[in-house]
């Protein structure tokens, strides 16, 4: 275990300057922040050296581990030859990346265009789609996020992360499938596709009735895990192609493993046209990458550049990243430990209603704090945190309402962790029961 060499400065004094020097909206978690100084593994220690286990990975990008010992490695390699060029000379590991990219992604899928964020992918993607179709219109989903650019606050479908910003032109949203909140009100037994047929209703009344894309992520992130029916995406892909547009899946948060298949839109049978990554695809480096059928990206063409699309690090870190999850096999292991994580949870729910629902594929579970009548309970997923933290266990937070608490530990997590948060998240639930007596009659 590596320690850290740095000084370390009290918790407050730093919170102090961060307050003075960093825009508020530069925010942490816990009443108490974490000031933390390493990883290992699914585990990150603080400047005590206070050991946590992970069970957020850095918002679903420490995705092998923390400073996982083979893709560090490819990180120092290539830091020490060159660490910039751009992409204005030719460098091994990018085309490489983008050979990898297309031998894994579904469909005919197999041009690449490299960023430094999944903003700037989502950005590029929908650049792509109206280039190629000619047309300018685009929807996205409600409860949908992005990004932090004009276009990508745009595209999201929750208020609080547009940051004031009305919209730009061209993007209309349609529903989603909030299955828990059904806005037709239907449930699981009575589902119509309702909200995917909404798409033709949101086409024809909404745009100009020619459409560049459609934009969705196949498990909504920060909208909390919104996880769809089985059958939604193909209706919905169904009728943007009929109305002459593009589907963008978007995989910032799903792609590589994270949903126990290599992709997450590959549960729901569906060949997208474009595809974005970010995230977990390279371990915590900066990236960002949209792919393409070589019809979509014969439309894309030049000047354009992204300074920092295709840097040789982020290209390696990419490249050890995918190896290990090959080598290690852990797509699969996503797909058993989160069987195991889901089943944990969900007896869970049936000792605690307080979670109203339990939702997700893999390792990207989400659990949904309610009181009676479903009625959103922020303040109690501000309690369960603070709860696990002295525990030792750091989860994530999401939805519209901010009461729903995202799970989503490295691909490497064993049975073993699994089931040690399992029992960190039942002794919280329990203290939360003492402490109060009306939750009982959730």
């Amino acid at each position: 275990m590596v320690q850290g060499t740095e000084s370390q400065t009290p918790t407050d004094t730093l919170l102090s300057r961060q307050k003075k020097y960093l825009v508020p909206g530069v925010s942490t978690y816990y009443d108490e922040p974490i000031v933390m100084d390493h990883g290992e593994g699914c585990y990150l220690y603080d400047s005590d050296d206070r050991r946590y286990l992970d069970f957020f990975g850095g918002i679903l990008t420490v995705s092998v581990g923390h400073a996982q010992p083979q893709v560090n490695a490819a990180i120092s390699d290539q830091i020490s030859k060159v660490t910039h060029i751009s992409t204005l000379y030719l460098h091994q590991s990018m085309v490489d990346l983008a050979e990898r990219l297309a031998q894994m992604t579904p469909g005919e899928l197999t041009m690449s265009f490299f960023t430094a964020s999944g903003t700037e992918a989502d950005e590029t993607a929908v650049a792509m789609a109206r280039l190629a179709t000619g047309a300018y219109d685009v929807i996205a989903l409600r409860h949908s996020y992005s990004g932090r650019s004009a276009l990508a606050m745009t595209l999201t479908g929750q208020a609080p992360w547009r940051l004031g910003m009305s919209g730009v032109p061209g993007v209309t949203h349609a529903m989603n499938a909030y299955c828990y909140r059904c806005p037709f009100g239907r449930t699981p037994d009575s589902c119509g596709l309702e909200c995917a047929k909404d798409m033709e209703e949101t086409i024809r009344t909404s745009t100009s009735g020619r459409i560049a894309a459609v934009i969705a992520e196949p498990i909504q992130g920060v909208g909390g895990f919104i996880t769809p029916p089985e059958d939604y995406f193909a209706e919905v892909a169904r009728i943007v192609r009929k109305y002459g547009g593009l589907f963008i899946a978007d995989e910032v948060q799903t792609g590589f493993g994270r949903t126990g298949k290599q992709f997450g839109i590959e549960h729901y049978g569906v060949e997208p046209d474009l595809m974005t990554f970010a995230k977990g695809l390279a371990n915590g480096m900066p990236i960002g990458a949209v792919i393409a059928t070589r019809e979509v990206a014969d439309a894309y063409r030049g000047p354009t550049i992204s300074t920092f699309g295709g840097n040789p690090v982020a290209m390696r870190a990419a490249l050890a990243t995918l190896d290990v999850m090959s080598e290690q096999q852990l797509t699969d292991n996503a797909r058993i430990q989160g069987q195991l994580l889901r089943a944990g949870l969900e007896e869970l729910q049936l000792q605690y209603p307080v979670l109203g629902d339990v939702r997700g594929k893999g390792l990207m579970q989400g659990i949904e704090f309610v009181r009676a009548n479903k009625e959103p309970a922020p303040d109690l997923v501000a309690e369960f945190f603070e709860l696990t933290k002295e525990q030792g266990l750091l989860v994530g937070k999401g939805g519209l309402f901010g009461n729903t608490v995202r799970i989503t530990p490295p691909l490497t997590v064993s049975s073993a962790q699994v089931k040690e948060a399992l029992t960190i998240i039942r002794r919280a639930l329990e203290k939360m029961y003492e402490a109060h007596s009306e939750l009982g009659q959730v």
